[in-house]
């Protein structure tokens, strides 16, 4: 199972590398036979400010997602970009596992997101679901697996000055990487204020805490995107939050125990209980345990970019 994040970093949205990147974005809208199942464009601010601007891309069959890196003008103009040269930064974070280190849960199954999203893909009704620990249940490696990192979490003592540079960086073994989203675009009245005014500040308190406290939770990375329309580019009333974990405990301890996400859980559960299945705020979630091995990959990206600060290596490409 493969998502595909390819990024540009810039300093305001209508950037020369930003409306580059669009035009690349709107003739990748092909056809071709190794095209992406589902695809999606979203966009945040970063800790240092800067805009980033997101294709994410899902697959199923990752050869067909290997012939799209090799043929496709997106993939092979991120790897042809001269770090020395450009004003802009631009980021690329594969993440590629087998069915058995991913887990998925949708609190309505009328509407597809994520991997969700592909082609001949099903959402089934569950029991596995509605208690703490019900996460690493429905993710199949855990029956043999603990998915324990290598070691404990340290933060890189000697941050590289990442830009005028192209670099690849290595995540720690089993380390955990969550997209969990939130839309609200049919939801109007009572349903819409709730969302907006009540849910959204308890998440946003949860994101902060996650964010402020990166060695005591875990949290490598934490970016809280907003979808955007395709063709107008206009925000939509939905987001997604994606967080890089040391591993899978990191994100269970924070989810079972911390009052900013019992918050969360609760309120939310709360509100499908009222409405049933008259909600139109639909949550939803994806996890992945990754290998050692996935490599992300940052061109002129200021050094505070996805999982620099913490990657076990960091290396130059030339």
């Amino acid at each position: 199972m493969t998502s595909d994040y390819l990024a540009v970093q810039c300093s305001v949205p209508d950037s020369a590398g930003a409306q580059q990147f669009l035009s690349l974005v709107a003739a990748d809208r092909g056809d071709s036979p190794w095209a992406p199942e589902a695809w999606e464009l979203l966009s945040f601010i970063d800790d240092a400010g800067f805009y980033n601007l997101v294709h994410l891309a899902y697959w199923k069959d990752s050869t067909a997602h290997a012939r799209w890196l090799a043929e496709d003008p997106l993939p092979r103009w991120f790897a042809g970009l001269d770090a020395e040269s450009i004003d802009f930064g631009a980021w690329h974070e594969v993440i590629q596992v087998p069915t058995d280190r991913v887990e998925t849960v949708y609190s309505d199954p009328r509407r597809p997101f994520g991997l969700a999203a592909c082609a001949g893909t099903e959402m089934m009704s569950m029991t596995t679901n509605g208690y703490f620990g019900a996460a690493r249940d429905r993710m199949p490696v855990t029956a043999i697996d603990r998915l324990e990192p290598a070691g404990p979490l340290t933060a890189r003592e000697n941050p590289v000055d990442t830009r005028r540079m192209r670099v690849r960086a290595e995540c720690g073994h089993n380390t955990t990487v969550i997209r969990s989203g939130q839309y609200w675009q049919g939801a109007e009245g009572e349903q819409r204020s709730d969302y907006e005014d009540a849910l959204q500040p308890k998440l946003m308190a949860g994101m902060r805490y996650l964010a402020d406290n990166p060695t005591e939770t875990g949290t490598l990375s934490l970016r809280v995107m907003t979808s955007l329309d395709p063709d107008t580019l206009e925000p939509l009333r939905e987001t997604s939050v994606l967080g890089h974990f040391h591993d899978f405990e990191s994100l269970e301890t924070w989810s079972a125990s911390h009052p900013t996400h019992l918050a969360i859980y609760r309120h939310a559960i709360e509100k499908n209980r009222e409405y049933g299945d008259a909600r139109t705020v639909v949550t939803w979630h994806e996890v992945f345990a990754l290998p050692r091995s996935t490599g992300f990959e940052y061109v002129n990206c200021h050094p505070r970019t996805g999982i620099l600060p913490y990657a076990i290596d960091v290396m130059a490409v030339l």
